[in-house]
């Protein structure tokens, strides 16, 4: 479930103690000294153990991804007919995020991926915690979103072979940089437009791909449905993207593991309600019993998938969120990003799909694209470093690309 699952750098104040207590608490010692003691600490925490848990997060996101789509596939190749289903697997297995909750976080990070954020200089005036009101209003926006975007999903995976949808989802990076433009002020660098231009070519011929290799003989029109959901879907996903990095920004203003433990669990039981009200009101519910008596490997295979598909997708959470948080939201959505092409190479083996001329095509171009892509945010990235050296420590202020911190649900 994921995401995960993520522009020139925003304007942001880094309070670099960690948090308002701290800072009160520090009052009385310099600010240079406390960064100079960032700076100095910052490079030790990367320790063999820290390599270690990255690569096995990173390892995380990409198996549960790939496993979790491949279910999916599996999941109608047998026989299994309900859309509500597929997406509510999606999402119901969030309680196991709560486990997080328990993980000790420091109130003193040492640690310059754990800020503690001040965005805008309206936000810097207000040191109080957003409304509850306001807070339940972004939870449910954003879960509303998300639950629409995972039914998308659901029907495209559905009418296309799992290859194409997969290709088809990278272009979630294009539309992300493009609504990032509009609510963000990202600025539109020549790597980033170069991105955007691969995408776009990558998604459009498969607009062209012959739907003949599907098992199920899916029709010309389901398979135009289906383009059209799974481009539809990535296109929420982006605008998900840029407008939790807005809520950030504007309305959370802090980016603690606290606070984006909230936002995935928050946002996963509002789209896993309004998946489930849909799920009973479409009266795919009362099909289920014989679904799974038709299912062609067994009930208990059945069962084991729709399960297996739930941790998966959680499994693939919890991956991203642990990068978020020792490395970056950057790292993490492009580990997830990178996760795509995988998927069409595991379709050849696992279900026979034919890798034709514009699937590869179209995947070269996807990687070309997300390459790019992430190029441009290293770039950012090595100026932010740059910057931070410059001021030797001495100044709180630079300039930092504040990431959206979601992970990739459904796709």
């Amino acid at each position: 479930m994921g995401e995960l699952a993520h522009h020139h750098p925003q304007e942001l104040q880094l309070d670099i103690p960690g948090d308002q207590e701290t800072k009160e608490e520090n009052s009385s010692h310099p600010t240079s000294t406390i960064t100079n003691n960032q700076a100095t600490l910052t490079p030790t925490t990367k320790n063999s153990w820290w390599w270690l848990r990255v690569a096995l997060y990173s390892l995380l996101v990409l198996s549960s991804q790939s496993a979790a789509t491949l279910l999916g596939r599996l999941y109608y190749n047998k026989g299994g007919n309900s859309k509500w289903l597929a997406t509510l697997i999606q999402l119901v297995g969030f309680p196991i995020l709560l486990l997080l909750y328990f993980i000790p976080t420091s109130k003193h990070p040492n640690n310059t991926n754990y800020p503690h954020i001040q965005t805008d200089p309206e936000a810097q005036s207000q040191s109080q915690s957003p409304s509850l009101r306001t807070l339940a209003l972004v939870y449910l926006s954003l879960g509303t979103i998300v639950a629409l975007n995972c039914y998308f999903y659901s029907i495209g995976l559905m009418y296309l072979p799992v290859s194409t949808y997969s290709l088809i989802c990278s272009s979630q990076l294009a539309f992300n940089a493009l609504f990032s433009f509009f609510l963000n002020a990202q600025k539109f660098t020549p790597y980033i437009t170069n991105s955007l231009v691969l995408l776009t070519i990558a998604s459009t011929l498969l607009v062209f791909q012959s739907n003949s290799e599907d098992p199920k003989g899916i029709s010309k029109g389901k398979y135009a449905i289906g383009f059209v959901c799974t481009i539809g879907a990535s296109a929420g996903y982006g605008l998900v993207l840029s407008l939790t990095q807005l809520c950030f920004r504007r309305v959370i203003r802090k980016e603690t593991f606290r606070a984006v433990l909230d936002m995935i669990v928050y946002q996963s039981l509002v789209s896993s309600v309004i998946i489930m009200v849909g799920f009973f009101v479409s009266g795919e519910w009362e099909h289920l019993g014989r679904e799974m008596d038709r299912y062609e490997l067994g009930k208990a295979s059945y069962v084991m998938n729709l399960v297996g598909t739930a941790i998966a997708w959680q499994a693939f959470m919890i991956g991203a969120v642990g990068l978020i948080f020792d490395v970056s939201s950057l790292f993490s959505n492009s580990i997830s990003a990178v996760g795509l092409p995988i998927v069409p190479i595991l379709a050849v083996v696992f279900f026979g799909e034919r890798m034709d001329g514009i699937k590869v095509i179209a995947m070269i171009l996807a990687v070309w694209g997300f390459v790019s892509y992430v190029y441009q945010h290293y770039l950012d990235d090595a100026k932010l470093k740059a910057q931070r050296k410059s001021v030797g420590g001495d100044e709180a202020s630079v300039r930092s690309p504040l990431n959206t911190p979601i992970a990739r649900i459904g796709g």
